[in-house]
């Protein structure tokens, strides 16, 4: 007959301490990793820069012009991908945790197509204005009011998904399904504005759609990154009612967790910080669906790690996707949301398949 003699307390101790060095270690791996992948965006660009000149150019000791591609150019670039690819995985993330859905993300569920028509309606509609010089023209022809027009929208989209659950009370899978008409509906209003635009204009617009890292200044990276960070703070601080949540609604309920509520915040928060990212670097699909699956391939449902691992995978993800497509066809930049696409893509038909009984 088998021993069949439980673990001691001991053991128990051990093998919980080792469960959790392990998800450090790959934690530290992944922070050291996206170190060195900065380091190769750095390196990487039309002009290339050697070892030494961007070192004197980070000291602020060198050429000019190099210190200017560096700080200027390269380092907001880099930033953006980090904080964007971020954003999107930890959107990902959580909405798939809390709509219990693995094709859940913030490109399905349709923030980033509610985006995309705010900036079509202020490139196509807003930019048709008197050409004389006053406050109306320069406020119309600043680049803030495509960001502020496509943030705007995403807040629209937001609000009619909340006031479908408040009034209606959607149960998770009827969100998602929501999301995707809402999504639709949206992408419906984009084509019907290109369909009456002029030529020009329906470039500026597709163009904006393709996602573009070198589009976000300094001061569009600080706004990402203050709506990270009290994402991320929102997140671990009910990192503990997420794992409830995996082991079922009913669970949850059980062990005190406001599940609706939860829910709700949950869902707006990721939403929110999506809108603010697609605004500034347009539209970047299949990272809020890729990174989280693959993150949690590797270290399992935990959220305590789960949450800041897939955030820094995600932000690794969409910088070796910029640096490939500014790399694969030099000095032509490819937009990386056409490398996530293809990327994504593949995947979100993997997971259609391997959960085909469910439909």
């Amino acid at each position: 007959m088998k021993n069949t003699r439980a673990p001691s307390d001991n053991e128990v101790v051990k093998q919980y301490a080792k469960y959790k060095r392990r998800k450090v270690r790959i934690g530290i791996f992944l922070i050291a990793g996206l170190f060195v992948l900065t380091a190769v965006a750095l390196y990487s660009g039309a002009m290339r820069l050697s070892v030494g000149q961007i070192i004197e150019a980070f000291l602020r000791h060198g050429d000019k012009m190099h210190e200017v591609i560096v700080w200027n150019i390269r380092f907001p670039r880099i930033w953006a991908a980090i904080i964007a690819g971020m954003s999107l995985s930890l959107a990902g993330c959580v909405m798939q945790c809390v709509l219990r859905n693995p094709l859940a993300s913030p490109f399905t569920m349709g923030v980033s197509q509610s985006a995309g028509f705010g900036a079509a309606f202020a490139i196509i509609v807003l930019s048709s204005h008197n050409p004389q010089c006053n406050i109306l023209s320069f406020l119309l022809n600043n680049p803030y009011v495509v960001v502020l027009s496509a943030f705007i929208a995403s807040l629209t989209y937001i609000s009619i998904i909340l006031l479908l659950v408040r009034f209606t009370g959607l149960s998770p899978e009827a969100m998602v399904l929501a999301g995707v008409a809402m999504g639709t509906l949206f992408s419906a209003g984009t084509t019907l504005l290109q369909y009456f635009a002029e030529d020009v204009k329906v470039a500026s617009v597709i163009f904006w759609t393709f996602g573009d890292m070198g589009r976000a200044g300094k001061a569009d990276v600080f706004i990402m990154f203050i709506t990270l960070f009290s994402a991320i703070v929102y997140f671990m601080g009910n990192r503990w009612e997420y794992n409830a949540l995996e082991g079922g609604e009913e669970t949850a309920k059980a062990l005190g967790v406001n599940t609706g509520r939860l829910r709700v915040i949950s869902v707006l928060i990721a939403s929110l910080i999506t809108a603010v990212c697609v605004s500034f670097v347009g539209i970047i699909g299949f990272i809020g669906l890729i990174a989280p699956h693959m993150t949690r391939r590797i270290i399992g449902g935990d959220h305590r790690y789960l949450i800041p691992i897939s955030a820094i995978f995600g932000g690794a993800l969409l910088l070796v996707a910029d640096t490939v497509s500014r790399m694969i066809l030099s000095p032509v930049i490819l937009p990386v949301g056409i490398l996530t696409s293809f990327m994504g893509a593949p995947l979100f038909i993997y997971l259609i398949w391997k959960k085909r009984k469910l439909y």
